[in-house]
């Protein structure tokens, strides 16, 4: 991990920006204050030398934000993605745009306060953690419903990476050693999550108690349909630990078959059969359809996940500013919007 000399600790800010036209000058505004040299409780020198800006090609006009606000601030840096490729991949892209020390990951909406990235820091150097994550110290502004499913979502994927798993909770606002990151952005595949992709590359993380703040705007850019994608992302990029759980599946369904079939033919041979059991039958028939649908289901998944990354598909492609590309020409005008 960096180790703290007579030169302040650099630290790079990635900021992946779908729907952040309100929230982020507030926020680049509470970054600058950073840009020069501070210390941390600890008395650790720091700076702030980068906030990178991922543009992930988002239905407001944070395009436009973000030119600005590279226009006013040197150390603002933009990165154009050529489209939508959601909030990891674009987080991805911002790392590699990095050359600091350290790395903070953090989302647009103002939840995250950057006063905390100097305790963030602390914990690093006092754990020796190459990983630290922000654990929030009240419930999150979601919901009782969204929150339970969010621990619910964050059990199983403990569950499924068994022994690799993390034993802190994974969060978007994160601190990462900078060599590492890049390494870990570089070679994560299309569809995998980048926590999964973290705790591959650094098991040993460890987390500091945050309090969150209210978001900036309201949650709206997650909606049911892309909160199940998103759970189903982190379940299957956690290894290849469902298709044992559907063998095993297929395992007790054998055994209890059999074991059906012995008790069925024993009632033949005493003439104990009634014609009776329809509903029985049915609800068997129904129940090990779905599970053999589940099972190609999930089965079909991986495949797709390998011919993707076989056939080379990215995981994101960073482009020129679209402004530049096509002077003069509305966002709509762009198929890649």
């Amino acid at each position: 991990m960096p180790a703290p000399g007579r030169q302040p600790i650099s630290v790079a800010v990635v900021i992946p920006v779908y729907s952040g036209s309100q929230t982020l000058p507030a926020l680049i505004d509470e970054l600058s204050v950073m840009t020069t040299a501070g210390r941390t409780e600890a008395g650790l020198s720091y700076v702030v030398e980068s906030v990178v800006l991922a543009w992930d090609h988002g239905p407001d006009r944070s395009d436009d934000v973000i030119r600005e606000l590279a226009r006013t601030h040197s150390w603002v840096r933009p990165v154009w993605l050529s489209r939508n490729y959601g909030q990891h991949p674009a987080t991805c892209a911002g790392m590699l745009a990095t050359g600091a020390d350290w790395i903070v990951t953090m989302d647009e909406d103002g939840q995250h306060d950057p006063a905390h990235i100097p305790a963030m820091l602390d914990r690093a150097y006092a754990s020796r953690r190459q990983l630290v994550y922000a654990r929030p110290s009240n419930e999150p502004p979601h919901g009782m419903l969204r929150n339970a499913a969010s621990r619910g979502a964050k059990w199983m994927f403990k569950v499924l990476m068994g022994d690799s798993a993390p034993v802190v909770d994974f969060h978007s606002f994160r601190l990462v050693a900078g060599g590492a990151g890049r390494v870990v952005a570089a070679s994560v595949g299309p569809g995998v999550y980048l926590d999964v992709a973290l705790a591959w590359a650094i098991p040993l993380a460890t987390d500091v108690d945050l309090p969150m703040r209210v978001e900036g705007r309201p949650a709206t850019n997650y909606s049911t349909r892309r909160l199940l994608s998103h759970f189903w992302r982190l379940v299957l990029s956690s290894g290849t630990k469902p298709l044992r759980m559907i063998a095993a599946l297929g395992m007790f369904s054998a055994v209890v078959g059999f074991c059906l079939g012995i008790f069925y033919s024993v009632q033949k041979l005493f003439g104990e059969v009634e014609v009776r059991g329809w509903t029985t039958l049915t609800v068997l028939a129904l129940v090990g359809g779905g599970l053999v649908l589940l099972s190609l289901g999930v089965i079909a998944e991986y495949i797709g996940m390998i011919a993707a990354r076989s056939m080379g598909r990215s995981n994101f492609l960073v482009t020129r500013d679209p402004a530049l590309a096509f002077p003069g020409a509305e966002p709509e005008d762009d198929p890649t919007a």
